[in-house]
């Protein structure tokens, strides 16, 4: 090849920009959710933000439209078995390409301006991974939770860090393994990532959340867990 062709073909490289960084991959995981993601992608959407972002949803093996309302808000589909939410949110972290990673699930509501809120929060202050306050609809027992993690979580030594609303950086993220395949697996991540990392609450409700998973056992649990190995903190606070 003459060096006008090598030249040439050089220029013609360069002259296609190179795409842009991923700042933030939000990812979210997803079995038979057709009734509740299209309102979470339709909030992704109206995103208003300089930041530039992916989505990848995780599908687990669904039998209704959940990949088909994905693909038509432009959301990579990454397939799973469905064996459990940790492995399927882990699953997306795999194939994402963000310096940061955003979990939600597909009934979460994202405010506008959630992710220049989020990553500038977690910017300025230095930490590894963040949650924000949150409002929950749904029966009385989703409100107490919504209380629990809005007053509570935040002033726990290691704030527990809801899996349907986490930022977290992804070599923390890594660093830590991930979310760990066990009952209450966000709760289990944010106690293994706050032993490493610093972690804290945006102190603005930024997500809204059907609470429709919300169950008496699964609140008593948490806050029985927690309260146990904080309660030294919460006593002095």
């Amino acid at each position: 090849m003459s060096a006008s062709t090598t030249r040439s073909a050089v220029e013609d490289s360069s002259s296609t920009p190179a795409p842009p960084p991923i700042d933030v991959s939000i990812v979210i995981p997803a079995r038979n959710e057709a009734a509740y993601l299209r309102g979470a992608l339709s909030s992704i959407a109206a995103l208003d933000t300089a930041y530039e972002y992916e989505v990848i949803v995780v599908d687990g093996a669904s039998t209704d439209d959940t990949q088909v309302i994905a693909r038509e808000y432009g959301a990579t589909v990454v397939e799973e078995e469905g064996s459990s939410i940790a492995v399927a949110r882990n699953r997306g972290a795999s194939h994402a390409d963000g310096e940061w990673l955003a979990f939600v699930d597909a009934d979460t509501r994202m405010r506008a301006d959630y992710l220049t809120e989020m990553l500038g929060f977690v910017e300025r202050e230095g930490i590894a991974a963040a949650s924000s306050r949150c409002w929950m609809t749904g029966p009385v027992r989703a409100k107490l939770m919504e209380a629990t993690i809005n007053q509570l979580f935040p002033r726990l030594a290691s704030p527990v860090l809801p899996g349907f609303n986490c930022v977290v950086h992804r070599r923390a993220f890594h660093d830590v393994g991930g979310f760990p395949d066990v009952p209450n697996e966000d709760t289990a991540f944010s106690r293994r990532l706050g032993r490493q990392y610093p972690t804290a609450y945006h102190p603005d409700v930024l997500v809204a959340s059907s609470g429709r998973r919300i169950t008496d056992d699964g609140l008593t649990g948490t806050l029985w867990h927690y309260l146990r190995l904080d309660v030294g903190r919460l006593r002095s606070s």
